[in-house]
């Protein structure tokens, strides 16, 4: 198995964890909290896409998909690149408001088609190519994929673990 094709299953195992904790939520469903300062399951679903959404336009030196179209508003925020939802106050968290189940699901739905898409093209070479310096050491293409897997991962299973609350 190639190493893209690896990427590509992890990746294609997303969707299904993001559907399945939103999927008929209603808007004050997805604004719920377990306690305060605990995180609702849409900014989990909404954070988890903005950090794919983030990570993947750079690397691919493209704009995010957030900024093509009217999801910023749809989320009751501003179209702000720099807002994956990292070190978010619980003030900050509470401000995001999905319209509806059916947005966090188109959103992830959007970023998760052009990540496969790059994915599927990627070469043995292009995932040891390095993207970021700031880390040492630097983080290449491969490590930063893993990374998104992970967090996206961990956040859907939180999100997942919110809605068995409810």
């Amino acid at each position: 198995m190639e190493a893209k094709d690896l990427l590509a299953d992890a990746l294609g195992r997303l969707p299904d964890l993001v559907r399945s904790a939103v999927h008929d939520l209603t808007p004050d469903q997805l604004r719920w909290a377990p306690a305060p300062g605990a995180n609702p399951i849409g900014w989990l679903v909404w954070h988890l896409t903005r950090v794919q959404d983030d990570h993947i336009a750079d690397v691919m030196g493209a704009e995010q998909i957030y900024l093509t179209g009217d999801w910023a508003p749809r989320f009751g925020l501003k179209p702000d690149p720099a807002d994956t939802g990292y070190a978010h106050s619980p003030t900050q968290v509470a401000a995001v408001a999905p319209e509806s189940a059916q947005v966090l699901e188109d959103y992830y739905r959007a970023v998760h088609e052009r990540t496969i898409a790059f994915v599927s093209g990627l070469s043995p070479a292009d995932l040891d190519r390095v993207v970021d310096t700031a880390w040492d050491p630097p983080v290449t293409l491969g490590v930063r994929l893993v990374s998104v897997i992970d967090d996206d991962a961990q956040h859907a299973g939180q999100a997942a673990y919110v809605r068995g609350l409810l």
